[in-house]
């Protein structure tokens, strides 16, 4: 068993919490002042381990270890939400960093490579997963021309920060055998259940549809009831009709949200002509997120011919497959959360998209959740037990060590994702 720094790890962690700090959270949107100024710490902590670190073309603080054999890639993102958790990504990141320093102090593991990733933009202030999308190489001129609220491109950020120049980290088949990354639940399945450690099996897949309501806009006094084409109503029936068709098919972690919705012209004596809402639903089958689509549409019609107001429901974006960790990769983390907290972990899949969404088209991944303190993340009030932060982490080291020791002592080594998309092979 690798044998971590509990100190060294917190302290690291708390030190990075400063950059950006805003009461107990943390604002920290990607190439911001802030931000930089953490890369560059970032950067300078992973050089102080031993590790050729670099802030990368795109904002990626990647370190490379200069042990040769097979390598593991850790890390998570550095960015943080508008309003956001200390913990939400900085946690992954930390762990990386402790990991590789921790089995550089072991004899028996001082030989093995890790390196380790702080990447950029996970949140999406320009567009999201960009620092992974850059390592697995993959960012067309359209991703480089997303922009964030204020209109800035990232090519025009990269050039305000200085890295437009800069050469980008990107992965070696060669060399990296997969990567792993620690996270925060940010949900209270855990927590509820006295679990300490959660082994990924897969990260949900995203669907999103637009749903509009076309009725027609008129006095709200004068109109008799049976005179209205009412989109409002329209609308509401709608969002009734969809949590009771959802929840006869949903699995057990399927979750829908009808997260943004506008009537117009939004006065109160006006009967709404229009309006619209955004639908989106997870699942980690792939299948039922097709069959629930299916059932917007069905709703949409049903809506329409009961209330003669026209319903037309848009697929909003691409969809965002789900995608599953590594059968073995989690068979080495199942292993070391057994031994560390025995009949205290669960397998589980995420609900949140990650970097390793990116990543495992590439090359085999597994993640590891701990605790989140009343399954709260994305705010100020995000944070975990320092006892649990410490145990996840030495689970995380323990697991990452049985990785290596095995791919260093196969003869058959581990390989990467079959013709990768923008790959040959």
């Amino acid at each position: 068993m690798v044998k971590i720094q509990a100190e060294r790890l917190l302290g690291d962690l708390h030190r990075l919490r400063d950059f950006g700090r805003t009461g107990n959270g943390v604002v920290r949107p990607s190439y911001s002042d802030v931000d930089m100024a953490a890369r560059e710490w970032l950067r300078q902590r992973f050089t102080d381990a031993g590790l050729n670190a670099t802030v990368d073309g795109v904002g990626n603080v990647f370190g490379t270890s200069p042990n040769t054999g097979p390598a593991l890639v850790l890390g998570s993102h550095s960015d943080t939400q508008p309003r956001g958790g200390w913990l939400d990504g900085a946690l992954g990141v930390i762990y990386a960093l402790e990991v590789a320093r921790a089995l550089a102090e072991d004899s028996t593991t001082r030989d093995f490579a890790v390196d380790v990733a702080a990447w950029v933009d996970e949140e999406g202030t320009y567009t999201s997963c960009l620092g992974s999308r850059s390592f697995v190489d993959d960012l067309p001129g359209e991703v480089l021309a997303h922009a964030n609220d204020d209109g800035e491109t990232v090519v025009a950020a990269l050039a305000r920060v200085g890295l437009a120049d800069a050469g980008r980290a990107t992965m070696d088949l060669d060399r990296h055998i997969g990567y792993l990354e620690a996270h925060i639940e940010q949900g209270p399945y855990l927590e509820e259940a006295g679990d300490l450690i959660g082994v990924v099996t897969s990260i949900v897949g995203i669907r999103s549809t637009q749903v509009e309501f076309t009725g027609e806009q008129n006095h709200a006094g004068t109109t008799p009831m049976n005179r209205r084409r009412d989109a409002g109503v329209a609308m509401f029936e709608f969002a009734v009709r969809l949590r009771e068709r959802f929840s006869a098919i949903a699995g057990p972690t399927t979750v829908w949200t009808i997260g943004q919705a506008q009537l117009e012209p939004g006065a109160a004596s006006i009967i709404p002509g229009y309006a619209v809402a955004q639908v989106q639903y997870r699942d980690p089958d792939d299948d039922r997120l097709a069959t629930l689509e299916t059932v917007v549409s069905e709703i949409a019609a049903e809506v329409a011919a009961a209330t003669g107001v026209m319903v037309l429901a848009t697929r909003e974006r691409d969809p965002i497959l789900p995608c599953h960790m590594d059968p073995e990769f989690r068979r080495h983390f199942t292993t070391a959360a057994e031994a560390k907290v025995p009949g205290m972990w669960r397998e589980m899949p995420s609900a949140a998209g990650h970097d390793p969404m990116v990543i495992s088209q590439y090359l085999p991944c597994a993640m590891m959740f701990i605790p989140s303190i009343g399954g709260i993340s994305h705010d100020f009030a995000e944070d975990s037990n320092e006892a649990d932060i410490v145990m996840g982490c030495a689970v995380m080291a323990d697991a990452a060590a049985s990785i290596l020791h095995a791919a260093r002592s196969s003869t058959t080594p581990i390989a990467p994702r079959a013709n990768p998309p923008g790959h040959s092979g």
